[in-house]
């Protein structure tokens, strides 16, 4: 089974944007390309059983098993030395991405207390977009007993759009609810 957001975006968004922007050939209308969700955890040099409960967490939300990213540097002031474990992070692609798009957009950011929007400045001017999430509650399949700390959490799009009012039309049409 396809996911339901990939069949909107052929049958909806192509046309609309084609239209917009006077594409000349169906590839060149922007898509998403990969959905990249990283939880840094600089708490994880102390006490090393976050770690373990920032993985579970995202491999709930992400359906996928992440990867353990780790310290490049030493940095004394930080207590951190190379090699160390500081967070977690995994890349999202094809129907996964799509889903957690979904997920993300009908389910989990309305959660999030005194939602007006996400804002419309984040893009990075290539047509990438990337949102800071404060805690991992507001998805649902996070169990709330179940949590010792709220972690934050970096989610970067990364769209096939060549400018930011390119990849800002392909998110609204996707759904994404922008600040007006």
């Amino acid at each position: 089974m396809a996911a339901r957001l990939r069949e909107t975006y052929v049958k909806n968004t192509v046309p609309s944007l084609t239209k917009d922007f006077g594409y000349k050939n169906i590839n060149a209308v922007p898509k998403l390309s990969k959905i990249s969700v990283n939880i840094g955890l600089g708490e994880a040099t102390q006490n090393a059983k976050l770690m373990d409960g920032a993985v579970n967490e995202l491999s709930q939300i992400a359906g996928q098993r992440p990867i353990i990213t780790k310290a490049k540097k030493s940095i004394a002031a930080f207590k951190l030395r190379e090699g160390q474990p500081i967070g977690c992070m995994v890349t999202l692609r094809g129907d996964r991405m799509y889903e957690f798009f979904d997920r993300l957009v009908s389910v989990a950011l309305p959660r999030v207390r005194d939602f007006r929007g996400v804002s419309p400045k984040s893009f990075d001017g290539r047509g990438n977009y990337t949102l800071g999430i404060r805690d991992q509650l507001i998805f649902p399949e996070i169990d709330y007993n179940k949590v010792e700390k709220t972690k934050g959490m970096n989610i970067c799009i990364t769209t096939t759009a060549k400018t930011d009012a390119e990849g800002l039309a392909l998110l609204k049409h996707l759904g994404m609810p922008f600040r007006p």
